[in-house]
């Protein structure tokens, strides 16, 4: 392993950009279809992972909310969500900030307290036993009307002592964010931080209404605001985050190869990025994995590392007492 590689090992990381049902490995699928009685269309653990051999959003969400279909039940979501905690102690995360899609469950029937219960208490295991700090944000999918988004909000309210904020994901593309502003702003009126993908495959345009309309705390992907100078000027002043997934852009065809990927040319010209991993399990790649993609591709530095790094920690919505502890442990390598 290089010296950069090793770096990056050594190093505490945090992931802000992680679906938490995008963690679902083929093998874990498998078997709780097995465990659940539920008829997938795969015969073995080699036609599933053919599967995950998609170029397109659109393509991978079809083959996302067929893999949620084999969570069932609170141990389902506690088991999924601790394989993801056990493999971010392995690479030396030690704070996440996971998503998870309650209208993929509730649609197909299951209650808000299965989901909530399982993956909580794989949370709070962890925190007691791997030393890994947490948070919760809960998304709004995007191809579903803002209605249904605010029946999810309001079915939220029990449990907002676990939910530190909310987000906006699935389709981007026919589906802007200003679509979202009314429950963007309850949210808010609630204290939920508020963050949103934009600009992946979207227009810079929809990174503006995630800024103007949803007034969001982070941006989640953000390449496209490469395409528009003055937007890039903001988001340089306002330190605005972009939680950036490397190995997703390249698998969804955001990028046609990992030497095109723009993360240095978001370094270079101030802008607040950080390296995260989206769907790990779908998309080939956990959090170190994408640092070393970018390693071999375009020869990231040690400075640009410990940059992206850094930039984690300061984008995360963690307690500042841990997160500055964080940041001088990282600053005395520089």
């Amino acid at each position: 392993m290089s010296d950069l590689k090793q770096l990056v090992q050594q190093l505490p990381k945090t992931e802000l950009h992680i679906h938490i049902e995008g963690s679902l490995e083929p093998s874990m699928m498998l078997d709780l279809a097995a465990r659940n009685n539920v008829s997938l269309p795969y015969a073995d653990i080699d036609a599933v992972s053919n599967a995950y051999n998609f170029n397109c959003l659109q393509d991978f969400l079809d083959l996302y909310y067929k893999g949620m279909s084999v969570l069932l039940t609170q141990q389902d979501f506690h088991d999924l969500t601790w394989a993801y905690l056990l493999r971010c102690k392995q690479q030396n995360v030690v704070h996440c900030e996971i998503f998870f899609d309650p209208q993929g469950h509730t649609e197909r029937g299951i209650d808000f307290a299965t989901f909530m219960h399982g993956i909580c208490s794989a949370l709070d295991k962890a925190r007691a036993e791997l030393g890994i700090s947490s948070k919760l944000i809960m998304c709004f999918l995007r191809h579903l009307d803002e209605e249904n988004a605010i029946a999810t909000l309001n079915a939220a309210k029990p449990y907002l002592d676990r939910i530190e904020g909310v987000g906006l994901d699935s389709s981007e593309l026919g589906h802007p964010p200003a679509l979202f502003g009314e429950v963007f702003r309850q949210a808010a009126k609630l204290g939920l931080k508020r963050v949103a993908h934009a600009g992946e495959e979207g227009p810079p345009g929809y990174i503006y209404e995630a800024l103007d309309v949803l007034e969001v705390d982070r941006i989640d992907h953000g390449n496209r605001a490469l395409e528009d100078p003055e937007l890039v000027k903001r988001l340089v002043a306002t330190q605005m985050p972009l939680t950036v997934c490397p190995q997703s852009n390249l698998r969804l065809a955001v990028i046609d190869d990992m030497s095109e990927h723009p993360i240095r040319k978001m370094l270079a010209l101030g802008l607040n990025a950080c390296v995260n991993s989206d769907d790990p399990a779908y998309f080939g790649a956990y959090i170190s994995g994408n640092f070393h993609a970018l390693i071999d591709a375009l020869d990231l530095n040690r400075k640009e590392i410990l940059q992206l790094v850094i930039n984690g920690f300061e984008s995360s919505f963690m307690e500042e007492s841990s997160k500055n502890a964080y940041l001088e442990q990282i600053n005395a390598l520089h």
